[in-house]
């Protein structure tokens, strides 16, 4: 069973989404399988983020921080694996670990990432304790209250589609896994952080999804770029 539901209704959308895979990893994603049954909502939802980063002004390298932070709050799959090849040529291999694994203050990050890192985490597991200190954090960071809004709400939209993934069931298969470590840029794997002496215990298969590094090469549909 690839998700919890049954196959999708053929459509326009979904043969889209499908050949998006194919050209780009040479299978079919189970996300796409889950998100077929209502393509428009996945490209509305990542019309809006891709909004959201605008807003908030946000790099390539800022949002993978907000991608590894909430995906290693909520023990997220697909994101991390999505995201190999961003992150390894935006952070080192011990960041990246830091970020996912929960470190207080990640190795190679400023002052500005790390209250960035922290927002993520708090907005993936405990928003409602947020505080105007936490918010003050960024104004230090030099995000205006606008970017704070526009940021917040792509680490928000992050949360949401990984819980509509996990609560589903789409999860990578581990054939999928292996083929997207060989689409990996010069064919490399960028080090489980599960093997670099994180502060607390990953679990072994939570660490090897995040090892896998992928192609940044999947291409515009409509304008909209796969992203997790």
């Amino acid at each position: 069973m690839e998700t919890f539901l049954g196959p999708a209704p053929d459509s326009d959308g979904a043969a889209a989404l499908f050949a998006e895979d194919r050209a780009t990893w040479g299978f079919e994603m189970n996300l796409s399988r889950l998100w077929a049954h209502d393509p428009q909502s996945h490209d509305d939802l990542f019309a809006l983020a891709a909004h959201a980063a605008a807003v908030g002004g946000l790099s390539v390298r800022q949002r993978a921080l907000l991608v590894l932070a909430t995906s290693g709050a909520r023990r997220s799959s697909y994101c991390p694996l999505a995201w190999g090849t961003k992150f390894s040529r935006q952070l080192p291999p011990e960041s990246a670990a830091g970020v996912i694994t929960g470190e207080e203050r990640p190795a190679g990050l400023d002052d500005g990432e790390v209250a960035l890192v922290h927002w993520a985490r708090q907005l993936a597991t405990r928003p409602q304790e947020a505080t105007a200190g936490d918010v003050d954090a960024l104004r230090r960071a030099g995000f205006t209250d606008r970017a704070i809004l526009g940021l917040t709400l792509y680490a928000a939209l992050r949360v949401t589609f990984s819980t509509v993934n996990d609560a589903l069931g789409a999860h990578p298969r581990r054939r999928d896994r292996r083929a997207r470590a060989r689409a990996g840029a010069d064919g490399g794997r960028l080090r489980s952080p599960a093997r670099l002496t994180p502060p607390r215990r990953v679990p072994r298969t939570h660490g090897d999804r995040v090892a896998a590094v992928s192609r940044d090469r999947a291409p515009a549909r409509d304008g909209v770029r796969r992203w997790c």
